[in-house]
């Protein structure tokens, strides 16, 4: 579990540079220069994500379980993964009207992945992994918007046929990932 929190402190520390020391992130651009920041920024979460990777795994081998989650969840949490995905799509489609309307839909995704898995999870590694996701991305969605709306920013025209695109993206890479990548890649297979 140690490792866990280590890299989850790490990764999710990188992560939270903008939403308490944006001035402090705005200097050391500065000074590095944004390709400088950019390295220092990837080798630090890339060596968090890698240690969350490896410590979840050990972690919950041996982790205690909090509660059963109801069979049911196990499809709750599918139907939010499938909007999680799509509004990861929409993080990389500009112009669509769904990226205007919730202005940053990775971070909106990340939290509906977090509270998915909080819902169909019972463990304490569990917990501890996507609990913090999900305080992260509370966090890090709000103090987005606050800086939206101190800078004034207006969504870029809208696309009606990028809505389409991202949905079918979004779905077709849900499909792939929750029927053929979860079992192999994670060790468990949503629909058993």
């Amino acid at each position: 579990m140690t490792v866990l929190i280590l890299g989850l402190m790490l990764f999710l520390g990188c992560h939270s540079v903008r939403i308490f020391a944006d001035d402090w992130r705005a200097g050391q651009i500065r000074r590095l220069g944004p390709l400088g920041w950019k390295a220092v920024y990837s080798v630090l979460s890339l060596a968090g994500l890698a240690m969350v990777v490896w410590g979840y795994g050990a972690a919950r081998v041996d982790s205690v379980p909090l509660w059963m989650p109801p069979i049911a969840t196990r499809h709750i949490a599918a139907l939010l993964m499938l909007l999680s995905f799509v509004l990861l799509t929409a993080a990389y489609v500009p112009g669509s009207r769904l990226k205007a309307k919730v202005r940053h839909p990775m971070v909106l995704g990340v939290k509906v992945w977090a509270l998915a898995h909080l819902l169909a999870n019972g463990r304490v590694a569990d917990v501890v992994l996507f609990g913090s996701f999900l305080l992260w991305a509370v966090l890090s969605y709000r103090a987005a918007r606050q800086r939206d709306r101190a800078a004034g920013n207006r969504p870029l025209p809208l696309h009606s046929g990028r809505d389409v695109i991202t949905a079918f993206v979004g779905i077709f890479a849900w499909i792939i990932f929750t029927l053929w990548l979860h079992g192999p890649l994670i060790g468990v297979r949503p629909f058993g």
